[in-house]
This record gives C-alpha cells, sequence and structure tokens, in this order.
C-alpha cells in the first residue's frame, strides 16, 4: 500500500525546518514534534502528514461511531484532531458560548506523503499513486535553505482579553462556590485572549513559539484557512500495543534564571499540598476512565507527582497505565477518557457542565488533542494546551489558558499562573 524509504540525516534539526517549509505547500498538514525529549514513552523525534487522500471532518453528533468506522475500515496511517467539544457526543452536554475560530469539532485524514523521524533517521512513506513523486520531492526537500529569514518578522498585535480581572475573580470565586456545596471537587476555567481583522504568518509564529518553549509535544497544524501552532507538554493518551498510557499535567511553577532559585521553585512544586492534590484527584479520574477498557487489575500508576522542567515552567506529571483485550477497538479507548481529565475536572460532567456555563469562550481545539493512529491501530495524542489557534480567513487569532480550581485555590494566585502559562504566547504574537 505505501513505498518505503529510509535514509539517514546529518542535521536532524534542519531537516526538520526545510521539511515544514516545504510542507506549506499543502491544505492539510499534521506536524509533530518531540524536541527530542527521550524518555521511554516515546515513539519518533518527529513527524510529517501532508496531503489528504481520505479524509474524515464531522460535528459532534456520532463522532466517535464515525470515526471508528473510518480507521476500522482504512487501516492506514491517519492524522488529526478531536476538539473538546466531543464531549457532548459522549454525554448529554452542549457548546453554546462564543466561537470566533470555527474548526469542524473532529477532522482526521489518511495523508498520501509521510515522513516519520528517529534518532538520525528518516522514513518516508508515500501511498501508491504518488510514490513516482518521492524522489523529486526528497531533492526539492534538501534543496531548501535554512530558517535564518522566518524569525525576522514582527507580528505587533494587540491580545486583547475576552474576560477581565474583576470578571475573572469573580467566576473562579462561582467555582469555588461550587466546591464548598459540594457539586465538584475540581474544575478546569479556562479564559480566552484573542486578536480580531489581524493576520500573521503561521509558520514563523510556530517557529519563534517551538523555539521559546522547546515542548515535547509540540505541533504545526493546517486545515485549508485554519491552523493549529502548539508547544503543549502534555500527552493525552498513547496506545503501543495492548498498553495504554496517559499523562496527565496538574500542578505549575514559574522558572528562575538563578539556578538555586530555580531548584527551590522546582522543589516547592513537588511538595506544594494544593498542587498535589490537583494531580491526585485527575490520577484518579483517569484511572476510572481508563477502567472502562482495562482488563482487570491491569491499571497502575507508573509516576506520581513528578516534576518535569521545561524552558518556560516546572510541571507535575503523573503517568497512567493500562492493559486492553486486543478485541478492544482503539477509538472506544478514547471515546470513554475523552476529555481529559486534566481539562476537565472531577467529578467530569459536573464540572464540564459548570465550566461551560462560567467560561465566555467555546472551546474548541483548546483542550482537545492532535495525533494519529498508525495501521496496526495504535496511537499517539497530546492535549492542545499552549497553543495559538487561527482563522486565516476570518483573521481571528485566540489563544486560551486554564488552571484547577480546587478548596485551596486562591483567584489571585490562579490568575498569575493563568499569566505564567500565557506568557509566550503573547510574546510571540506581540513581539
Amino acid at each position: 500500500m505505501r513505498t518505503t524509504q529510509k535514509f539517514r540525516i546529518p542535521n536532524v534539526e534542519q531537516y526538520k525546518q526545510k521539511l515544514l517549509f516545504w510542507a506549506q505547500q499543502f491544505n492539510e498538514v499534521v506536524w509533530l514534534d518531540s524536541n527530542d525529549y527521550h524518555n521511554q514513552y516515546s515513539s519518533y523525534n518527529a513527524v510529517l502528514a501532508v496531503e489528504a487522500f481520505t479524509c474524515i471532518q464531522t460535528d459532534y453528533h456520532n463522532a466517535f461511531e464515525k470515526l471508528k468506522e473510518y480507521q476500522s475500515c482504512t487501516k492506514d496511517w491517519l492524522f488529526g484532531y478531536l476538539t473538546y467539544d466531543l464531549k457532548n457526543a459522549v454525554e448529554r452536554l452542549e457548546s453554546n458560548n462564543f466561537d470566533g475560530l470555527e474548526f469542524p469539532d473532529l477532522f482526521f485524514f489518511q495523508p498520501k506523503k509521510l515522513f516519520l523521524i528517529k534518532d538520525d533517521e528518516v522514513e518516508v512513506q508515500y501511498l501508491g499513486m504518488v510514490d513516482d513523486e518521492m524522489e523529486a520531492d526528497l531533492k526539492e526537500i534538501e534543496s531548501l535553505g535554512g530558517t535564518s529569514e522566518t524569525h525576522s518578522t514582527s507580528n505587533n498585535i494587540k491580545v486583547k482579553l475576552r474576560m477581565h480581572k474583576d470578571e475573572y475573580f469573580e467566576k473562579v470565586n462561582a467555582v469555588l462556590d461550587h466546591i464548598h456545596r459540594g457539586d465538584i471537587y475540581e474544575a478546569n476555567f479556562c479564559q480566552e485572549f484573542y486578536a480580531e481583522d489581524t493576520q500573521i504568518n503561521p509558520l514563523e509564529t510556530y517557529f519563534k513559539l517551538d523555539a521559546i518553549s522547546k515542548p515535547p509535544f509540540a505541533t504545526f497544524l493546517r486545515l485549508d484557512d485554519k491552523y493549529l501552532l502548539s508547544a503543549s507538554p502534555e500527552r493525552y493518551i498513547k496506545k503501543e500495543g495492548l498498553k495504554i498510557t496517559s499523562q496527565p499535567i496538574k500542578g505549575t511553577a514559574k522558572r528562575s534564571r538563578n539556578p538555586e532559585e530555580d531548584l527551590l521553585l522546582k522543589e516547592q512544586l513537588s511538595k506544594d499540598e494544593k498542587e498535589r492534590s490537583e494531580n491526585i484527584m485527575i490520577v484518579d479520574l483517569v484511572r476510572n476512565d481508563l477502567a472502562h477498557t482495562a482488563t482487570k487489575g491491569s491499571v497502575v500508576v507508573e509516576e506520581l507527582c513528578e516534576v518535569y522542567t521545561y524552558p518556560q515552567v516546572h510541571q507535575m506529571v503523573s503517568t497512567v497505565t493500562s492493559q486492553i483485550e486486543a478485541s478492544t477497538n482503539p477509538v472506544d479507548v478514547i471515546a470513554t477518557t475523552f476529555p481529559m481529565g486534566s481539562m476537565t475536572g472531577a467529578p467530569k460532567i459536573s464540572a464540564m457542565q459548570i465550566i461551560e456555563a462560567l467560561e465566555d469562550t467555546k472551546r474548541g481545539l483548546y483542550s482537545g488533542a492532535v495525533g494519529y493512529f498508525s495501521p496496526q491501530g495504535d496511537f499517539d495524542f497530546n492535549v492542545v494546551i499552549r497553543s495559538i489557534l487561527y482563522n486565516a480567513e476570518k483573521r481571528y487569532v485566540s489563544y486560551s489558558v486554564g488552571g484547577a480550581i480546587t478548596a485551596k485555590s486562591n483567584p489571585l494566585n490562579e490568575y498569575e499562573e493563568c499569566l505564567v502559562k500565557a506568557k509566550a504566547m503573547r510574546e510571540v504574537l506581540e513581539n
């Protein structure tokens, strides 16, 4: 079905940039980059999928059933995204808030051309009907220049807040009221920053964001005139063979340029009672979600409240795994765990109802997931956070940030944490 070629690349970083430049000619692009974060859960350094041979695009109605049928029939590489609003497909929920971006609720495509980078080797896979283009494409990619010119343009965009500070405090206090009444234990409450009637260069903006953050789940996605430029640090869920891995993040601390102070901030995060309780609540939720498809007794917490360090922030990460039966459909694993607990709260349905009522903006792709299915039915998806979303036709740019509100939350501290998370996106757009 696919023609494959493998070869070594002398300069991996340079080749990755060339690939992304070359990919700009296509209307369907998914680029996933681990930024060389090597750990036991990694599969590839980077992956590029371009040009749809077949695709599925739908709203939330029966979305997972449609995806299951598409994935089962195609049995090939599929790349795409799930928006947060697919919650309406799995529960009796609604999404009625303002939507300035208008991304379809679900989109996946079968790429004609695929590049898989691991260590210093690239594996190129082309579908049969385009394999005669492989040699010419590889020569074109190799001939492309460096990227020094990409960092010269300034965006100079004035970012606006959808929700002002006083209103944010009011709404966080409303969440706290729900917690004190016992309606929920925790809710992930988000706010949008946006710019209207504006234009950005998506690739330049992505390069700038990636250079600042160097995250392990970076994404450049294009669907026609809609773009996602993501510096996500978080994995939602991965399937490898019969093993399922979920890695929720809850708990954030800023970095310091002073090494001693930075180490102290990291230690304080690891011992912070509020942040640990946030993380543990979501770990419990993820364990329950994975249990829907897990074999009996197979759900295991492999890491609890481990602190990982990234260029912008320290993050508290836990790793929960399970085993499934060979007969379990991969899409069912996603449908029974979606949306990810780190972006909702606990109990999940009550938290989603409350945040829908209090937030001003439809989340759409923000706090959804981007990733792929392999021909064998394995998959890997990130969580869409620390991301810029852009609708070029509507000239609308947006990024959202959120935080987990628990009984111990202080509205001012939560607001400041949001600004820490928003810093990289704001810097990229306003400079």
